[in-house]
């Protein structure tokens, strides 16, 4: 069964609208999370009798779509995010194969967020796993992590997670894309219509080692893909630097010249990308299982 979704206040409302057009697109072209994750993050929910999972920053609801057939004793899903498209299409993946899991929308700040009621003969004990995948770099994160520390359960564990986009992988076929993009929208990469993409000013650990949450364990998972130029294309919309308005009445230029780039660097119609997706697994000292 699928709750109603509950309204938090303090959206930025840049943020709010930054994927708000791009949701149909990141739910069709952008890769999951690859099993090798999946597994270590099923592990830890693996022997709870009722294990809750708090998704912050879902977009369209990824992990607990990759969590579900992997923890069939998940209970409940809390999914938050700061677009409602996004959650709308959260709410397609999840609704069709929750069985008996309950699921909450959450249309809020990954910080603002707050436990809603109880559901009736819930015991009200907090998230055993809070997750944030290809998110954490949007968020307040030490607003996050404090707000982690008080709703989390005793013994919970935060995940953060990640594999850079294809802006940042070094390739020569990503590279020379990179600078297609870039003769048309200017050397810095955009973050959505009136913003450029700022690094966080610490890295995830430092925020982790400061919070309560500062043990932590890295694991690291090579992921090999294949695109073809037409879901690099399709890719490309769903994200903050080269979605379609950035481009204006310039759009259809940039399409035509990316995808002769690409047709020329394809090797039989396919690219290939070779990433790293990274777990850092945190926990409050002293809890680890």
């Amino acid at each position: 069964m699928t709750y109603p979704d509950e309204f938090l206040p303090s959206l930025p409302p840049q943020q709010e609208a930054l994927f708000a057009a791009a949701a149909a697109d990141y739910a069709r072209y952008r890769p999951g999370v690859p099993d090798a994750a999946v597994r270590v993050l099923a592990d830890i929910l693996r022997g709870r009798s009722a294990p809750v999972l708090l998704d912050l920053g879902t977009g369209t609801g990824q992990v607990p779509r990759a969590l579900l057939p992997a923890v069939p004793a998940l209970t409940h899903i809390e999914a938050v995010d700061v677009s409602r498209q996004m959650l709308d299409q959260a709410r397609n993946a999840l609704a069709p194969v929750l069985g008996h899991c309950t699921l909450t929308l959450v249309h809020a700040a990954a910080d603002a967020y707050e436990p809603l009621a109880p559901l009736p003969g819930e015991e009200d004990s907090g998230p055993d796993l809070i997750t944030c995948c290809r998110s954490y770099h949007w968020m307040d994160g030490p607003a996050v992590l404090t707000m982690a520390d008080r709703v989390a359960a005793p013994d919970a564990a935060v995940a953060i997670m990640g594999d850079g986009s294809l802006w940042t992988h070094d390739a020569d076929w990503t590279r020379a894309l990179r600078e297609v993009i870039q003769s048309y929208l200017g050397s810095e990469r955009r973050a959505g219509a009136s913003a450029t993409y700022a690094e966080p000013r610490r890295s995830y650990e430092e925020d982790l080692a400061a919070s309560a949450w500062s043990d932590v364990t890295e694991r690291r998972f090579p992921v090999t893909r294949t695109w073809t130029p037409a879901t690099v294309v399709g890719y490309l919309h769903s994200t903050s630097f080269a979605q379609p308005d950035l481009f204006q009445d310039r759009h259809e230029a940039f399409e035509a010249e990316a995808r002769q780039l690409l047709d020329a660097y394809a090797k039989d119609g396919v690219l290939q990308e070779e990433a790293v997706f990274t777990v850092l697994l945190a926990r409050r000292p002293g809890t680890a299982s």
